[in-house]
């Protein structure tokens, strides 16, 4: 390898950190993402520097996942789907689906749940670990069998799911981008599509907990609140549980007393009042 001044030109990584992510097994396009350039810039890097460049699509080969995964309902499988659809995504033009999560056991779990040999890569700026899986059937599936778009943050619609795997993918997609507040007693479920909130707020509704909807600049919220519907909202959202991301079961947890016992005083959001999620 030559030796070269440690410049970043347009590119927000330098050409060294590029060079030692490529080598460490890194796609030039995943590397153009961390870096904010396209993936013909890291391939122009890489060969200035005469770095050995493995065999375009080799990914293809090396790698395996059960393709069918999204075919078949199952608890894991909802609650899959539901993660995807808070913390996933896909590119138009490329056949990859993409999980990311600041928790890297949750992706290990998922990964092993669908029978997926593809690394799990940490992005070096945000430090948010990515499992990127290669499948045209994975991605087609989403897209046909469940509704999925590549710009799913504003066009998501809600799935039809039976409802014996409902709580499960509520679950997964809480776990992606929900935030449950103890102290305050109330639960926060983000998203970008109206079309998707007002459904997961009907669909909550129907199982007898009371909730508060909010309209922000660029999202909406589904609140539930009050000490007792919190109780039993986590009791419903977690039966029959397999996975799940430890810390949001630990917040639920912190309530010690029994339900019978419990007294709600409902907590309504406004517009303005913002909540965390993550």
């Amino acid at each position: 390898m030559n030796e070269f001044p440690n410049k970043r030109s347009k590119s927000i990584l330098t050409q060294n950190e590029i060079i030692a992510l490529y080598l460490e097994g890194y796609s030039t396009s995943e590397i153009g993402s961390f870096s904010n350039v396209s993936a013909r810039y890291i391939r122009s890097i890489l060969n200035k520097n005469q770095v050995e460049m493995r065999p375009i699509g080799s990914w293809k080969r090396k790698f395996k996942v059960n393709e069918n995964y999204f075919k078949t309902w199952s608890n894991n499988m909802a609650y899959i789907l539901g993660f995807f659809m808070a913390d996933g995504c896909m590119v138009q033009d490329q056949q990859t689906i993409s999980f990311a999560q600041k928790e890297k056991y949750i992706l290990m779990q998922i990964k092993d749940v669908i029978e997926s040999t593809h690394p799990i890569i940490q992005n070096p700026i945000t430090g948010v670990y990515i499992l990127n899986i290669h499948s045209k059937i994975m991605k087609t599936d989403l897209m046909k069998l469940h509704g999925v778009t590549s710009k799913k943050s504003k066009e998501l619609i809600f799935p039809i799911i039976p409802e014996e795997y409902m709580s499960h993918f509520i679950r997964g997609y809480f776990d992606g981008d929900g935030y449950v507040n103890y102290k305050s007693y109330f639960v926060s479920i983000v998203g970008g599509s109206i079309e998707f909130m007002k459904s997961l707020q009907n669909k909550i509704e129907v199982h007898g907990f009371t909730t508060n909807f909010t309209t922000h600049e660029n999202h909406y919220r589904v609140y539930v609140s009050g000490r007792k519907t919190i109780k039993n909202f986590s009791e419903w959202l977690y039966k029959d549980k397999e996975l799940f991301l430890e810390r949001k079961y630990e917040e639920f947890n912190k309530e010690k007393e029994d339900v019978s016992i419990l007294r709600d005083k409902i907590k309504m959001h406004n517009n303005a009042k913002k909540a965390r999620s993550d």
